[in-house]
């Protein structure tokens, strides 16, 4: 019967992601709101599954959070953990004091006692690892400065959890004053106090001495093996020949790791974050990588889809304005208190926007506090269940808040940034639109043979380091057709359009051959589909902005395969001519309203182009052989 019934709740579970998730993604929303669809549908809605098997395999779920910091860890290098430092003890320190506070402060209007406010804000000062991670991940914005502060309150919020969950059972010995449902405070009984020092022993197990003896001690075994026995350990078994041993080994670090670090009563997520950092200098972390990978995005989906599960609708429609007000005021609260850290730690525009709605929501280790505060009296009867409900509820939401910062970003990037565009004082005969990596080297070239260039970029801060180099350039949107007849669209012989956006580099060629036939324009492309929008729109010469060095690496190929280094040149020639030609003879068959795989007519013209550069490129290796 237990086989049974895992076995019904595995298959529940995972038809639900399978249906769910990829609905999400192509609507836009993300996998998280997906998983947590799912959850739903199955739990609350339609009553699959929930009640003690759900919290059973929420607790297996959670080590979905702990791979994850594993794997954030192997990405970071000890000097870069400590480069971020002053950004983990001051921003993501005063975001937990400053939330703590504020929320305390609510709770103590709202009529709570000190003690109950207090462990309230700690629970909602936390945010959620699992949802902003996966997010910030999957729409790669972890690199951005938003995404960097992000995770940086984030890493803070997983260490303190740690001295939360040994100020908590403190909090239950206020003067063994017991709160009652209707606000009264009455004495706990004897029995009642020895529970609470029942539960402070469990966490403490030694005297405080004892306690700091060994988390120092288990840090330091985990730093020392992770120095002294990871190679030997995979020596020993690369020895066995056995790929799926190289996956054991993997499961074993992280599962051995996270369970010595909750028998010492520390955060097992902690725990792995710090091996992760151990390992990422390690010749072995890729290998270690590939092999947590697939767990983790499991065990993350089944996390994400438990709370769904766990919800508890009967409570939320018991009392809708209130659960749904309080949650909404435990945003705005993280929101105003995030918005006034970045403003305080410099974080502007879209990064502000991200940091301020990513760490709006409630967090998983709000359900571990919530339980540990439930255990040891810290809270009345009946307001955990609305803790936790507005701790889901505000998860729930935090999908919705990514998109909310996806229309305000898209919006930012339409009105360009805050700067007034510069005034353009020259003109000369070649304009170059994007001074990005590609548009540097042409603007380099054509100034270094002693031809004047005009310069525009939308991104400030490129056309501000330009100027420190010495290169003279103009900030504002290139395809602003005032900002192009200032810089002399009417008399420029060469426009050069090198923007990042393609769908803006094709409205720009567009518009310039629209005002100039005569000129000459040279764009970039991203692919091969974008070179013959930019064909179609009037550009003259077009260049893949990977064609080129993809072409110089395929030589490099020949030349170490058996050709000389001449007869790989003649072929990389034959190649490039026949591409260019080819590209010329398809883009008169493209058509945007026609997918190229459904194009019959392209399709079975770039067969015949295939064949002739096959039949070219014989023919020159028999030349070559001749000679």
């Amino acid at each position: 019967m237990i086989m049974e019934s895992f076995l019904f709740q595995a298959s529940v579970f995972l038809a639900a992601a399978v249906i769910a998730v990829p609905i999400a993604a192509r609507l836009g929303l993300g996998s998280v709101l997906g998983y947590l669809a799912a959850g739903i549908l199955i739990g609350p809605v339609f009553g699959f599954v929930g009640g003690h098997e759900t919290q059973e395999l929420q607790h297996f779920a959670e080590f979905g959070v702990v791979m994850m910091l594993f794997l954030i860890g192997l990405e970071l290098e000890p000097r870069a953990l400590w480069d971020m430092r002053h950004r983990l003890i001051g921003l993501g320190g005063l975001q937990i004091g400053l939330t703590t506070g504020a929320v305390m402060a609510g709770g103590l209007l709202l009529g709570l006692y000190w003690s109950v406010a207090l462990a309230v804000g700690m629970i909602f000062a936390l945010s959620s690892t699992a949802i902003v991670l996966q997010t910030l991940s999957e729409k790669g914005l972890m690199q951005t400065g938003g995404g960097r502060a992000t995770f940086s309150v984030l890493l803070t919020q997983d260490i303190a959890v740690i001295p939360m969950l040994a100020l908590l059972p403190l909090l239950a010995l206020r003067p063994m004053a017991e709160l009652q449902p209707d606000g009264s405070i009455k004495r706990a009984t004897d029995a009642a106090k020895d529970e609470a020092h029942h539960a402070i022993s469990l966490v403490e197990g030694l005297p405080g001495w004892g306690v700091t003896l060994v988390t120092i001690g288990v840090v330091a075994a985990i730093i020392l093996a992770g120095i002294y026995l990871t190679r030997p350990i995979f020596r020993f078994i690369h020895a066995a020949n056995l790929r799926e041993m190289y996956t054991a080994l993997a499961l074993l670090i992280v599962v051995g790791i996270g369970s010595l670090m909750m028998a010492v009563g520390l955060s097992p997520a902690l725990g792995t974050f710090l091996a992760g950092v151990v390992l990422a200098n390690s010749e072995f972390r890729h290998e270690l990588e590939s092999d947590i990978e697939p767990f983790k995005g499991l065990l993350l989906g089944l996390f994400f889809i438990t709370v769904g599960a766990g919800i508890d609708f009967g409570t939320l429609f018991g009392a809708p304005l209130t659960i749904l007000g309080l949650t909404l005021a435990v945003i705005g609260i993280k929101a105003v208190i995030l918005y006034l850290l970045s403003r305080a730690f410099n974080i502007k525009g879209r990064d502000q926007v991200l940091f301020t709605l990513g760490l709006a929501q409630a967090g998983e280790f709000g359900f571990v506090l919530i339980s540990f505060s439930d255990q040891t009296r810290v809270l009345p009867p009946g307001l955990s269940e609305t803790l936790l409900l507005v701790v889901a509820l505000s998860m729930l939401i935090t999908p919705l808040l990514f998109i909310l910062y996806e229309v305000l970003s898209k919006r930012m990037a339409e009105h360009g940034d805050e700067h007034e565009a510069d005034e353009i004082d020259e003109t000369g005969p070649v304009i170059i639109a994007g001074i990005g990596r590609f548009g540097q080297i042409v603007n380099r070239l054509v100034q270094s043979a002693g031809h004047k260039t005009v310069v525009l970029d939308h991104n400030i801060k490129t056309i501000e380091l330009m100027r420190r180099f010495g290169f003279k350039g103009f900030f504002g949107d290139p395809t602003r057709p005032e900002l192009l007849h200032a810089a002399g669209l009417a008399e420029a012989r060469v426009m050069v359009v090198a923007l990042d956006n393609a769908d803006a580099a094709t409205r720009l060629v567009t518009y310039v051959r629209r005002e100039r036939p005569d000129i000459h324009i040279v764009a970039r492309a991203r692919d091969r589909t974008h070179v013959f929008k930019l064909y179609q729109a009037g550009a003259d010469d077009i260049v893949r902005e990977l064609f080129d060095s993809s072409l110089r690496a395929g030589r490099y190929v020949l030349e170490n395969i058996g050709m000389t280094e001449y007869e790989a040149a003649e072929a990389e020639k034959v190649f490039y001519q026949h591409d260019r030609h080819s590209v010329r003879e398809l883009a008169k068959l493209w058509r945007d309203d026609i997918p190229s795989a459904e194009n019959a007519p392209y399709i079975e013209r770039a067969k015949e182009l295939e064949r002739d550069l096959e039949a070219l490129l014989l023919a020159q290796l028999q030349k070559d052989d001749a000679a």
